[in-house]
């Protein structure tokens, strides 16, 4: 059986963009993501959301419509009043800021539809190894399963 996977807005971005010639770091995610997506996305149940739609609409139109065309790939998870009121919670006890709300979202999406992991290069707010503990205990508290936030260079060995 496939283990599902949440593709962030930074993953698909990262995916969809000009290689990036300035930021050596970034135009190896961009590289990775690339990799990830070529070999290892089939081994996955992918899902985005409207959240994600939300932010990928963002910004110039024809990058816009790239990232459309990658999120179209996948199914849509359910942003519930559930996914909602945990994404609230995270906010308010795991330290996220407030500025933080769409990437509280995306956790609490995961955590209440079941989905394995959350693919991401947001390393300040959702892959942050001291934020990670307190968003899986919060998760935990509210009767949902966390999702297992990673980059998709974890994802990339078997």
């Amino acid at each position: 059986m496939l283990r599902s996977a949440y593709v962030e807005t930074s993953v698909v971005s990262y995916l969809t963009a000009r290689p990036n010639q300035r930021d050596l770091i970034v135009a190896a995610h961009q590289e990775l993501t690339r990799e990830w997506w070529e070999n290892r996305r089939k081994d996955f149940v992918l899902f985005a959301s409207a959240v994600v739609i939300e932010e990928a609409l963002r910004g110039d139109e024809l990058f816009s419509r790239a990232r459309m065309a990658v999120i179209e790939q996948m199914s849509l998870a359910d942003v519930t009043p559930s996914a909602r009121e945990l994404a609230a919670r995270l906010l308010r006890e795991a330290g996220l800021p407030a500025k933080a709300n769409a990437d509280a979202l995306h956790i609490a999406i995961c955590a209440v539809n079941g989905i394995d992991y959350l693919l991401t290069w947001n390393c300040t707010h959702l892959a942050n190894a001291f934020m990670i503990p307190r968003v899986n205990n919060i998760c935990r508290a509210g009767g949902f399963e966390p999702p297992y936030i990673c980059t998709p260079e974890e994802l990339m060995v078997r």
